[in-house]
């Protein structure tokens, strides 16, 4: 009764928090202040049948809409998925963000219920945490992509077995930002080849020619067109708060190359961790682990990314109070990044290089020696899903 009790006064107190926020983006036009600005002037230019990646044009619509800067900020995602931007073309950007904040909430609370069920629906409401992780808050502050990217990679582990085509075309939308998931998409590509789960790739390959067709269709030379915004700008050179980018730093910060060689090692990683482990293996377990050592390792990346860590965060949590273990450790990580969220620090801040490898930290923490009970969960989780 009294867990009910406290999971209808904590929906209570999210609806109204949702409700505040929807007022002030309503009521100020703050649309320009924020990075989904990149989005909405991407989605008008495509809608028009326009280049999605000119600069000029990009400042000018940013600017009727409040944005105060002095270059563009532009969408660095590849076209693969740019048609996902449509809808915002056909809405003024305050209207845009609204539904856009719509959109990043339901993704968040089917992402957290999904999750939920795959840790088999423990009774307590640990899975409420997600809510103030705080890339989650920070992504939702600046209309990033990350709550997005969390609800592709849930969707996948909630829906992989049960609907594998449908799975593998929501993998779609990881394509936006695919650095961050090189070493998974590796592991992913050699279990469907092991599993011969075929209707992966084909959801996957069937929405992207899909997309790409449509976004041709509207732009004949997109491809051309982000070759050369890539070209022309120094998005590579900019100092990001990754630790490959501070390896570069550290060693020749004008050798870009290195940048990339953290990843380049977690992919030859990843090779060996799945092959010794591909008879047992599992996404909820083996797979978390990769999905961190990938957001460790990615070459560009921001804080806000790191929402699509909550699956390998909350299963932390729940193996850690099944254990016994003390969750302090998870309290203070949270604490210190939500401190620097509010502290309102720029998202290049070098105070925010640590997270990444403290949410692995955690990770490795809370489910070292739990074989036995991660077994029982699974089980328990299996049976829930599978009677969707």
């Amino acid at each position: 009764m009294k867990i009910g009790l406290w999971r209808i006064a904590a929906a209570l107190g999210l609806t109204t928090i949702g409700i505040a926020l929807l007022v002030l983006l309503v009521n100020s036009n703050n649309a320009g202040q924020r990075d989904f600005i990149e989005y909405w002037a991407a989605g008008q230019q495509l809608i028009h049948g326009a280049n999605p990646y000119d600069g000029a044009v990009i400042l000018q619509l940013e600017r009727s809409a409040g944005f105060t800067q002095e270059h563009p900020q532009i969408t660095y995602s590849p076209p693969m998925a740019l048609f996902l931007f449509l809808p915002l073309g056909l809405v003024s950007a305050n209207t845009g963000l609204v539904l856009w904040f719509l959109a990043m909430l339901a993704s968040l609370a089917a992402s957290v219920r999904m999750l939920w069920k795959l840790n088999g629906c423990p009774a307590n409401s640990l899975h409420l945490l997600s809510y103030c992780f705080a890339p989650v808050m920070a992504c939702i502050m600046a209309g990033q992509l990350g709550i997005f990217l969390l609800f592709c990679v849930v969707f996948f582990l909630y829906f992989y077995k049960l609907r594998p085509f449908l799975a593998g075309a929501v993998l779609l939308i990881c394509t936006l930002k695919p650095h961050l998931f090189l070493p998974f998409a590796i592991a992913l590509l050699l279990w469907i080849l092991g599993h011969k789960a075929y209707r992966i790739l084909a959801g996957f390959f069937a929405t992207l020619l899909i997309g790409c067709a449509l976004l041709l269709y509207l732009d004949s030379h997109i491809w051309r067109e982000y070759q050369r915004m890539m070209h022309a700008t120094s998005v590579l050179h900019v100092w990001i708060p990754t630790l490959s980018v501070l390896f570069r730093t550290l060693i020749n910060a004008n050798a870009i190359w290195l940048e990339f060689l953290p990843e380049a090692g977690a992919c030859v990683w990843v090779v060996w961790f799945y092959w010794t482990r591909k008879s047992s293996w599992d996404w909820m377990d083996q797979g978390l682990l990769v999905l961190l050592i990938s957001a460790v390792c990615t070459p560009y990346g921001w804080f806000t990314d790191e929402a699509m860590l909550i699956p390998a965060v909350l299963a932390g949590i729940y193996r850690a109070d099944k254990s016994g273990r003390s969750l302090l450790p998870f309290g203070f990580i949270a604490g210190v990044a939500m401190l620097e969220v509010f502290a309102k620090l720029s998202v290049s801040s070098i105070y925010f290089l640590w997270t990444t490898p403290a949410w692995l930290g955690w990770y490795l923490y809370a489910t070292r020696d739990g074989r036995e009970r991660l077994d029982t969960s699974r089980n328990k989780a299996s049976a829930i899903v599978e009677s969707v």
